[in-house]
């Protein structure tokens, strides 16, 4: 086989390329790995290896694995968020229900009343009802019951007419309590009787029923030292307020 110069530089000049083409592979692939910010892959179907770098690269950074103690403290944060504890139904004896059922009952028929005298008097309709309420027991006691008299209204006549008064024992002592021939009659009583000189200054107090309690305690309207809570718990419970 003969082969001519010319032939001899070509074969010369192809594997002086390839050498070249090599050389410059190994520079560009070992500029790749340098860089961990460029993804790469390797197509094994091709045959070759070839590295191609993604037209927009991301950088992929490892985190490690939080530590136990550290998922411990952030679960120290659900105990500083206050948490509502359940519900609780408070379940009622019957001599509570019955109680109630008289109490709303009293309310029912006497808080049109308590309103109007409210409006006439100034005194607030729920201080005027939870009185009533608790003077009488909503309702039940002997001297509502059968004499008409809602609020404990006494009688200072030292002529006290046939009719006029009932005598009962109260702290060891007798007095009379005044007599009236109608409900109406005794809440207009009591209206008349908080305007006296001796409760005049509530008035002054608006309808503030905290304040009127206390005011009436502290001018002996009753002798009980719990007499103005009572008061406020019974318009507070039955919501006695909202007729003021």
């Amino acid at each position: 086989m003969r082969i001519t110069l010319t032939d001899a530089l070509d074969r010369m000049k192809q594997y002086v390329n390839l050498i070249w083409f090599k050389v410059a592979f190994l520079v560009i692939l070992a500029v790749v790995l340098s860089r961990k910010d460029i993804s790469f892959t390797f197509n094994f179907n091709a045959g070759d290896e070839t590295a191609t770098t993604s037209s927009a690269p991301i950088a992929v950074k490892k985190t490690a694995p939080l530590p136990a103690s550290t998922h411990q403290e952030m679960n120290m944060f659900a105990d500083i968020i206050p948490r509502r504890a359940p519900a609780t139904v408070r379940h009622r004896t019957p001599e509570e229900l019955a109680k109630l059922k008289r109490q709303r009952t009293y309310v029912d028929r006497f808080a049109a009343v308590a309103v109007s005298e409210m409006k006439k008097y100034g005194v607030p309709a729920s201080i005027t009802l939870a009185q009533g309420l608790i003077e009488t027991n909503a309702g039940s006691s002997t001297l509502a019951m059968k004499h008409n008299n809602h609020f404990g209204i006494k009688c200072f006549s030292k002529k006290c007419g046939k009719g006029h008064c009932i005598n009962f024992s109260d702290n060891t002592h007798k007095d009379f309590f005044v007599r009236y021939e109608t409900a109406w009659t005794s809440y207009r009583a009591h209206s008349e009787f908080l305007t006296g000189k001796r409760y005049r200054h509530l008035h002054d107090l608006g309808r503030d029923y905290k304040a009127w309690a206390r005011g009436l305690k502290e001018a002996g309207y009753a002798t009980d030292p719990r007499y103005a809570d009572k008061l406020i718990k019974v318009i507070e419970d039955l919501e006695l307020y909202k007729y003021d």
